[in-house]
C-alpha cells in the first residue's frame, strides 16, 4: 500500500502496478498518519481497527498491513468498490 499523508480528505485513489494507493488527511508526525490509517481502512472494510495492523513501513509510505478475518480477494473487493479511479 502506498500512503499519501496530508491529503484535503482520506480516501482510497486506486490500484496502480499492483499496489493501492491510500491518501490520508493526518499529518506524517507522530504516528498520526499511521493511526489515520488504519482507522480510515478499517472504515472502509467494516471491521473493528482493532482487526488491521501495519506489518512493514512505519516511517515509509510504502507500508505492508496485515488484515485479520478478511481474505485478500475481499478486501481488494471492497477497496475497489470506494476508489476515485
Amino acid at each position: 500500500m502506498r500512503v499519501m499523508p496530508g491529503a484535503p480528505r482520506d480516501q482510497v485513489v486506486g490500484l496502480a502496478e499492483g499496489v493501492w494507493r491510500v491518501k490520508v488527511a493526518a499529518p506524517p508526525v507522530g504516528g498520526k498518519a499511521n493511526d489515520r490509517l488504519v482507522r480510515f481502512l478499517a472504515d472502509v472494510l467494516n471491521m473493528p481497527p482493532g482487526m488491521l495492523a501495519i506489518d512493514h513501513g512505519h516511517t515509509s509510505r510504502r507500508k505492508v498491513l496485515v488484515v485479520t478475518g478478511l481474505g485478500p480477494e475481499e478486501v481488494a473487493a471492497r477497496l475497489a468498490q470506494v476508489a476515485v479511479q
